[in-house]
């Protein structure tokens, strides 16, 4: 058991957990007739998502030799834990069971939702496809961004809130910051396995800046959506991430001067910040809720 869950890598799933955990936060201080059964479903839906495709990505890696011996990251295949066999079943059962409870989901609300979750399942299946071609970051935040956000909203009440949207963007940029900090790692291997990132494309001291940005613009980002008026100002909340976001900055700024070792587990503790600033945000959409 252990081992299976090493493969689908559960210190991840804030990357997709986080948004649809924020939105339910946001409903709860804006729809009080949202469904909160089609919601959980929705959250528990992108989880099992999130471990297919982290699997299905792992299988085509490994067979694209953009994994191997000397690169960061999973290891499931490259140390011989599991055959590219396994993995690529784990994968299609896990999309298997994903895609029945998107279909139960769908079911239970209407036609949006099956636009939106095919949206979802292409994203899935060509990521590695479209990640080998710089599309990687595009992929990632529209799956884990735009698509959850406006999907949790639409399933819990039935409506379309292009609103929720705000909420989107300072999230899915800190998911996207979990994959370009891997992908500003792997430069050296990516390059030997003849793929392209937008890391790559724009050098280390730019992709250093990238990843920075990313993950400081969001507290910026709700700030402003509060003084607009657009967020309630409980959200400000969400700055108590904004010391550990610092934290992950100094270690990526190391990047430049040490190299790939210097940010090895960034993408776990870029991870761990996703999970604090999405937590604070929700526990702010409570409080919200509570004394309006």
């Amino acid at each position: 058991m252990k081992e299976w869950l090493i493969a689908v890598r559960p210190w991840s799933f804030p990357a997709s957990a986080m948004p649809v955990v924020a939105t339910l936060g946001y409903l709860f201080a804006r729809h009080d007739d949202a469904n909160w059964l089609n919601g959980i479903w929705a959250l528990l839906n992108i989880i099992v998502f999130h471990a297919a495709g982290n699997t299905w990505s792992d299988y085509f890696d490994y067979r694209r030799r953009v994994d191997a011996n000397d690169t960061y990251g999973a290891r499931t295949l490259t140390s011989g834990m599991f055959a590219p066999k396994e993995i690529l079943r784990l994968s299609v059962g896990l999309l298997a069971a994903a895609i029945v409870a998107g279909v139960g989901l769908w079911l239970r609300t209407g036609a949006p939702l099956l636009c939106i979750g095919l949206g979802g399942l292409a994203c899935s299946v060509l990521y590695p496809f479209l990640k080998y071609r710089a599309f990687g970051d595009f992929v990632i935040f529209t799956a884990y961004a735009l698509l959850p956000t406006v999907g949790t909203v639409y399933a819990a009440t039935l409506q379309l809130d292009w609103s929720v949207l705000c909420l989107a963007v300072p999230v899915g940029l800190i998911t996207v910051a979990i994959l370009h900090c891997n992908n500003t790692r792997d430069m050296r291997t990516d390059r030997r396995a003849r793929i392209r990132t937008v890391a790559m494309n724009i050098g280390a001291r730019a992709s250093v800046a990238l990843y920075c940005a990313e993950i400081i613009l969001p507290f910026f980002w709700i700030s402003g959506c509060v003084a607009v008026g657009m967020l309630p100002a409980w959200n400000l909340i969400a700055w108590a991430a904004f010391f550990p976001a610092l934290k992950n900055a100094r270690k990526a700024v190391c990047f430049i001067k040490d190299g790939s070792a210097a940010i090895a587990d960034l993408d776990e503790a870029t991870a761990k910040l996703q999970l604090m600033f999405s937590l604070s945000l929700s526990a702010s959409f409570i409080v919200s809720g509570i004394m309006s």
